[in-house]
C-alpha cells in the first residue's frame, strides 16, 4: 500500500462545472494528402495480401457500417463494410474426449517428459471439427468477416485535374475530396452517421449542371444488384460452412438529386447534369448477437425504416446531427506537442520525415487522435466490437478471418477506450463477453468436465469458445481471465455500481472454472495452470524436444491472479461478505497460486522453469502481462520484479509486428522510461511497404495511418494510442501519477481529457519537461491520491468538482 501523507494546507480551488470543460481541439486533427488513392487498381483476390492503394484510402464508420474512400477523380470507389457480415454459422466444436487425457498430460509434464506430453496434447487438446480453418475459415462453419462490396461513382471522363486535396477530419468525422477539373471546382464530403445509421456522400460543384456519373454497387461474389425505383439494391446470402445458406445481407444506395436527371440503365443508375447529389448508403444483415440462433428476422423491415428516414432528411440536417454526435466524443480529449516546429506536411510525407527526424510532434498528436477516431468509428452502442481490422476489410477471406483473437488482439483494441475518454466504446466488447458466457459454460463442461465458463484464443460472431485446432496456439485458457479484466476495468474507471452488480456473475463464473482447472505442482505445492502455453511461443525442453506446452507458464498464472484479485475487489465494492463460501474459496485459491520468479539471468521467467527460448525475440511478451495491462508488477510495489521485466524487454528487443511494438510502448511507459517508449513509437510509425504476412520484424504504419502487422491489423493503432496516454498518466496503483514517462524531447505540451481509475479526468500542461498546470475533474467524488515526481497529495473530492492542482506546479 502506498504510504500517503495528507497535505495540511488548502491547495485547490473547487469549481462546479459541466463536462464541457473537456472539450478541446488542436491543429493536428486532420489526415491530408495531395493525391488520390488509385481506384482503378484491382484488389488481389489473395486474402492475406494487402492492396496498397486500399491502404491509401481513408476510413469512415459509425460502428455498424464503414467505408474506405479512395478520393479518385474520374472514378470514385467506396469499399463498404457491414460489421456483422460473416460467413459460417453456429457450430459444435467442443471435444468431449479431451478431458480424459488432461491428468495424463499433466503427469507427463511434471515428470519432465515434454516430448510425450506434447504428442498427447496435440492429439487430444483440440477442438472438434475444422476450428478456424487455420485462419482461413471462409468456407468452414467458423466463418470469416467479409467485405460488403464496393460503391462505384463513375464520372465517365478522363481529363486531367489540378489543385487536388483530400482530408479526413478526425474531430467531425468527415472525409473531404476537392479538386479542379475543366475549370470547375468539385467537392465531395463523406461521413458515416451513427444517428442515422447511414453513409452519406455529398457531391457539389461551383457551376450548375456540372455533376454527371454512373452509380453502381457490387461485391466479389454472392450478390445480386437491381434497381428499385430511384435506388440500387444489392442483396445476397453467404454460406454457412456446412453446405447450406448462411447470413443474408442487403444494401441500399439512394441518390437524392438536386437539378439534373436520374434514370435506370440495367442494374445501374445514371445521374446527368445535376447541381448537387447526396447518396445515402445503408446496409444490414439478418444477424443478431443472441446465442444460439443469432438471427434477426426483421432486419429488412428495420433497414427499410432506416433508409427511408435518412433519404427524407435534408443533407444539412444529416451532417449537423452527425457532427454533433461524433465531435461530442472526439472533443473530449486532445494532445498538443510543441517541442519542434510543426510543418504542415501531407500525412504520408510527415511519416517519411519522422523516419529521419524521429521527432515530429505533430505526427504523435495526429496518431493519438487517429487511434481514438478509429475506435469510435468501429465501436458504437449496439454494434459488435471492433475486430482485427476494426470495421474495415476488403477481402472475402480476411486475414485470420478478421475475428476476435483473445490472446491479446481484441483486448488491445480496447486499451485506449477508458483512458482516452471513450468509455462508451468499451461496452461493445463487454457485450460480446456476456454473449460468450453461455457457450463458454458448455465448453467448460463438455471439453473439460469443469464448472464455470471458458474461452480460448479465438472467437467469432457465432459464439466459438472451444480451443483452436493446434494446441501450440489454440490451448490458451488464460483468455477467459484476460477478457474478464476488461469487465473489471470498466468499473474501475467509472465506479458504476449498477454495472458491476450486473457483470459480477461473469467474473464469478470465470473463477469457478479456474478453481477446477488449477492443480497442485508436486514440487512446490503451489497451484498452476496447465497444460498451457505462453501464447504462441515455444522453448527447448530438458529432454531436448521443442515444446510450447508446460505447467504454470507465467502468463496464465498472472492472468488468473488478476481475475481473482479483481473479483475479490468487486465483491468488496458490492459489500459481499467474506463469509460467503465462494469468497472464502477464492481467497484461499488466490493465496496458493504460483507466481513468476526471476531467472538466473535476471529476467522475469516466462515459464515455471528456466527454459531456453526457441525465438528469443518472439513477438509475444505474454509473461509481462502483470506489468501491462496488469498491475501486479510495478516500480513502487515490486521493484525487483520490475527490474526483471525490464531485462526481459531488453532481451526481447525493439522490433516486432505492429501490435507487438504497441505493447512494448506500454511496457516501457509502465517502467517510467518515456524515451524508450518513444523509441518504440517511432519504430511503429516507420512507413510500411510489406504487403504479405510477416510474423517478426516488419511492423509499421501505412500511408493512411493503419497499422501494419503486416498484413493490416488495427490493434497496433489502438495499443499505441493507449501507450501515448500511458506515458502521460497512470492510475493502475492506489494513486494517479502525472507525466510518469514523459519523453525528454516532448519538452512543451498539453493533454486534455485523460481518464484515471476512480472516475477522474485530468488536464495537464507542461513546459521544459515540467508540469505547469494540472486540473482534476471528479465524476463520482471520493478520495483521490495524486503523485508527480516526489510530490504527493490527497484530495477528498466531491462529485462534479474541478480541482486546480497548483501545488504541483510551484
Amino acid at each position: 500500500m502506498f504510504n500517503i501523507k495528507i497535505a495540511t494546507t488548502i491547495f485547490f480551488v473547487l469549481l462546479l462545472i459541466n463536462s464541457n470543460h473537456l472539450l478541446c481541439q488542436n491543429n493536428h486533427t486532420k489526415l491530408w494528402y495531395n493525391h488520390p488513392a488509385n481506384a482503378g487498381v484491382k484488389d488481389t483476390s489473395a486474402g492475406w495480401i494487402n492492396d496498397f492503394e486500399w491502404l491509401k484510402a481513408l476510413p469512415v464508420g459509425n460502428g455498424f457500417i464503414g467505408a474506405m474512400i479512395f478520393g479518385d477523380v474520374n472514378k470514385e470507389r467506396l469499399q463498404l463494410n457491414e460489421k456483422s457480415l460473416w460467413s459460417g454459422s453456429n457450430d459444435d466444436n467442443d471435444n468431449p474426449d479431451a478431458s480424459k487425457y488432461l491428468n495424463g498430460i499433466r503427469q507427463l509434464l511434471f515428470e519432465g517428459k515434454y516430448k510425450e506430453a506434447t504428442e498427447l496434447t496435440n492429439k487430444t487438446q483440440v477442438c472438434k471439427g475444422a476450428g478456424s480453418g487455420s485462419g482461413n475459415g471462409a468456407d468452414v462453419p467458423y466463418g470469416c468477416y467479409q467485405t460488403l462490396g464496393d460503391l462505384w461513382i463513375d464520372f465517365n471522363i478522363k481529363t486531367t485535374y489540378a489543385n487536388y486535396y483530400r482530408e479526413l477530419d478526425l474531430i467531425n468525422g468527415i472525409a473531404l475530396t476537392r479538386f479542379k477539373q475543366n475549370n470547375i471546382q468539385f467537392t465531395r464530403k463523406v461521413f458515416a452517421s451513427n444517428p442515422d445509421k447511414a453513409i452519406v456522400i455529398h457531391l457539389t460543384a461551383d457551376k450548375a449542371n456540372a455533376i454527371s456519373f454512373t452509380l453502381s454497387v457490387s461485391r466479389p461474389e454472392k450478390f445480386t444488384t437491381i434497381v428499385e425505383g430511384n435506388r440500387l439494391v444489392m442483396s445476397g446470402t453467404l454460406i454457412n460452412g456446412k453446405g447450406g445458406d448462411g447470413m443474408k445481407y442487403k444494401v441500399y444506395a439512394v441518390p437524392v438529386v438536386s437539378g439534373g436527371s436520374l434514370k435506370k440503365d440495367g442494374n445501374e443508375l445514371i445521374i446527368s447534369k445535376a447541381d448537387a447529389v447526396t447518396i445515402i448508403v445503408t446496409a444490414a444483415t439478418n444477424y443478431k448477437l443472441h446465442y444460439p440462433d443469432y438471427i434477426n428476422n426483421s432486419f429488412e423491415d428495420e433497414l427499410n425504416a432506416v433508409t427511408n428516414k435518412a433519404v427524407a432528411t435534408p443533407y444539412n440536417i444529416l451532417k449537423e446531427k452527425h457532427v454533433k454526435d461524433f465531435s461530442f466524443f472526439m472533443k473530449r480529449s486532445s494532445l498538443q506537442l510543441t517541442s519542434t516546429p510543426n510543418e504542415n506536411l501531407p500525412t504520408d510525407q510527415l511519416l517519411e520525415k519522422n523516419l529521419q527526424t524521429k521527432n515530429e510532434a505533430g505526427l504523435y498528436s495526429l496518431y493519438y487522435q487517429f487511434g481514438r477516431y478509429v475506435l469510435l468509428s468501429s465501436s458504437r452502442e449496439g454494434s459488435l466490437p471492433a475486430n482485427l481490422q476494426g470495421i474495415w476489410g476488403n477481402k472475402i477471406q480476411t486475414p485470420w478471418n478478421g475475428d476476435y483473437h483473445t490472446d491479446i488482439n481484441v483486448q488491445m483494441n480496447y486499451w485506449p477506450s477508458e483512458v482516452t475518454n471513450l468509455s462508451e466504446c468499451d461496452m461493445q466488447l463487454i457485450g460480446l463477453i456476456e454473449s460468450l458466457v453461455t457457450p463458454g459454460t458448455r465448453t467448460a463442461s463438455v471439453q473439460y468436465k469443469m464448472h464455470g465458463w471458458c474461452i480460448h484464443p479465438i472467437t467469432n460472431v457465432w459464439g466459438y469458445t472451444a480451443p483452436g485446432e493446434d494446441p501450440g496456439w489454440g490451448l490458451h485458457v488464460g483468455a477467459t481471465g484476460w477478457m474478464c479484466q476488461h469487465v473489471w476495468e470498466h468499473y474501475a474507471f467509472t465506479h458504476d455500481t449498477n454495472y458491476l452488480r450486473k457483470v459480477y456473475p461473469i467474473l464469478q463464473q470465470a473463477c469457478l472454472f479456474y478453481f477446477d482447472w488449477l492443480v497442485k505442482d508436486p514440487s512446490t505445492s503451489k497451484l498452476v495452470s496447465g497444460p498451457a502455453s505462453s501464447p504462441e511461443n515455444s522453448f527447448v525442453a530438458p529432454d531436448g524436444s521443442t515444446a510450447s506446452i508446460s505447467m504454470g507458464p507465467s502468463h496464465d498464472q498472472e492472468v488468473i491472479r488478476d481475475l481473482f484479485n479483481n473479483t475479490l475487489q468487486a465483491a468488496r465494492e458490492l459489500n459481499i461478505s467474506n463469509d460467503d463460501a465462494f469468497i472464502h474459496q477464492l481467497q484461499q485459491t488466490n493465496n496458493q497460486i504460483a507466481m513468476p520468479g526471476i531467472g538466473k539471468d535476471g529476467r522475469l521467467m516466462e515459464w515455471a522453469q528456466g527454459f531456453k527460448e526457441v525465438e528469443p525475440h518472439h513477438r509475444h511478451s505474454s509473461h509481462l502481462f502483470a506489468l501491462y495491462p496488469g498491475d501486479e508488477i510495478t516500480l513502487d510495489k515490486t521493484p525487483a520484479l520490475a527490474e526483471a521485466a525490464k531485462k526481459s524487454l531488453e532481451a526481447r528487443g525493439d522490433d516486432g509486428t505492429g501490435w507487438s511494438l504497441a505493447w512494448k510502448i506500454n511496457f516501457w511507459a509502465r517502467l517510467h522510461d518515456g524515451n524508450h517508449a518513444l523509441k518504440l513509437l517511432n519504430r511503429l510509425l516507420q512507413p510500411a511497404h510489406a504487403t504479405g504476412v510477416a510474423m517478426n520484424n516488419a511492423g509499421g504504419t501505412y500511408n493512411n495511418l493503419f497499422c501494419a502487422h503486416p498484413p493490416f491489423q488495427l490493434d497496433g493503432n489502438f495499443g499505441a494510442t493507449a501507450g501515448i496516454a500511458e506515458m502521460l498518466l497512470q492510475s493502475q496503483e492506489d494513486f494517479i501519477e502525472l507525466l510518469p514517462a514523459l519523453p525528454s524531447s516532448w519538452k512543451d505540451g498539453s493533454v486534455k481529457g485523460l481518464c484515471a481509475r476512480g472516475g477522474f479526468v485530468i488536464d495537464m500542461q507542461w513546459k521544459n519537461n515540467k508540469l505547469t498546470r494540472a486540473i482534476l475533474f471528479s465524476k463520482k467524488g471520493g478520495l483521490c491520491i495524486i503523485k508527480y515526481g516526489t510530490k504527493e497529495i490527497a484530495l477528498n473530492t466531491k462529485a462534479g468538482g474541478q480541482y486546480n492542482l497548483i501545488n504541483f506546479t510551484q
